[in-house]
């Protein structure tokens, strides 16, 4: 059996959580059958039962688009030229809707049998049109298009199933969750603090990290805000880069500004780091934070319980079937406005919340330890990578 990957993210080039899902999934699924991967890039790779082959995103014939919809433009572009090459796959698999175009494309002009990965939704993702415009219509169009003529569809988390059948006519029999998974081998604590001398991380004081793109979805203002109410000698690591918007940028380089006139240690790392950077962060954090207003599932989350971590999350999506409160980690409320975009009705009160819950878990080393033990134990016991792709296998050998 061979299974062909419709991908934007792969090795070089992840950004968020769906690229390190494909890059681990792929990896693993070689292991069991031959695998191709078509991807945005120049990457051009074969080893063993894995060939990756990256194609051109950037085009000069959109220079004159508007902003807005350039990124959209160059994304279909691109999922047309991922299928000029014949397909000899027996199972199409596309990962987030920058490829779902592709996977469509696959299954009208070739017939093979697709199968999407629910990443993310974008009906819930309204705050998108900031960065599309009008463009939102179009990606939200692929998206609805994708999922309503797949074969199969993989639902990263039981929340995540209840949202694909609210919000599209799929047939329930169709859709399996499958929950994302980690390299239990690679992410692991390690001794090493290159990374904190690095970036000026005080070694001996407690530090709260957060990790992820500056998005709205990712909830990273409302930690920022929550900064006043963080007892003043932790510090606080901001992991964050790649933002949504330039106003989003300049919105969180305000309120880190902010904040940073008041406390000399709020430590804001504006990049995206590498894999050995970001294990060397988790491992000495003594609470890993995510404010997330949305996430399917949060592949982060389990990052840092794998490195013995405790984690404070807000209570929304996925995030509540992967840390379990009080036992690995603090799961924060969240009253949400019922229509978009989705936040906080009290963003005040959000933040103060998180701000007690990572004071409680720091100031309690008791607490903290055993979050952090049974964190662990739990990305053990559910989430390894190698049982999640013979799932993701079998469900191939079901549609084919």
């Amino acid at each position: 059996m061979k299974a062909l990957f419709y991908t934007r993210e792969f090795p070089p080039y992840v950004y968020g959580g769906a690229g390190v899902h494909v890059e681990y999934l792929a990896e693993e699924l070689a292991k069991l059958i031959d695998m191709d991967v078509r991807c945005f890039g120049d990457q051009d790779v074969t080893s063993n039962n894995l060939t990756v082959k990256g194609f051109p995103f950037e085009n000069p014939v959109f220079d004159g688009a508007d902003d807005k919809l350039k990124s959209v433009f160059k994304t279909l572009s691109t999922c047309i030229q991922m299928n000029a090459e014949p397909i000899d796959a027996d199972v199409v698999h596309c990962h987030t809707w920058y490829a779902h175009f592709a996977g469509i494309v696959a299954k009208l002009c070739y017939g093979t049998p697709l199968v999407i990965t629910t990443h993310s939704l974008e009906p819930l993702r309204p705050w998108k049109r900031e960065q599309l415009g009008r463009g939102y219509d179009a990606s939200s169009w692929v998206e609805k298009t994708a999922i309503e003529m797949a074969d199969a569809l993989i639902a990263v988390s039981e929340e995540t199933k209840e949202d694909v059948l609210k919000h599209f006519n799929v047939d329930e029999s169709k859709v399996h969750v499958i929950y994302n998974g980690i390299n239990l081998q690679q992410y692991v604590t390690t001794p090493e603090t290159s990374t904190l001398d690095e970036y000026g991380v005080d070694k001996t004081k407690p530090y709260v990290l957060f990790v992820g793109r500056i998005t709205r979805q990712k909830g990273i203002i409302h930690l920022v805000n929550a900064i006043k109410y963080i007892d003043p000698d932790t510090q606080i690591v901001l992991c964050a880069g790649a933002p949504d918007t330039p106003e989003i940028g300049k919105e969180m380089q305000d309120a880190v500004a902010e904040v940073q006139k008041t406390r000399n240690n709020v430590i804001w790392i504006d990049k995206m780091v590498t894999k050995e950077e970001i294990i060397q962060l988790y491992s000495h954090a003594d609470v890993f934070c995510c404010p997330s207003i949305y996430e399917p599932f949060g592949i982060i989350n389990i990052e840092a319980m794998a490195c013995n971590t405790a984690v404070v999350a807000s209570a929304v999506g996925g995030i509540k079937e992967v840390v379990v409160h009080g036992e690995t980690g603090l799961l924060i409320p969240l009253e949400q406005q019922t229509e978009a975009p989705f936040e906080p009705i009290d963003p005040n009160k959000f933040s103060r919340d998180l701000a007690n819950g990572i004071n409680t878990v720091i100031n309690d080393k008791s607490i903290r330890e055993n979050m952090a033990k049974n964190g662990r134990k739990r990305v053990e016991d559910y989430f390894d990578w190698i049982a999640i792709a013979k799932q993701v296998e079998a469900l191939y050998k079901s549609i084919i």
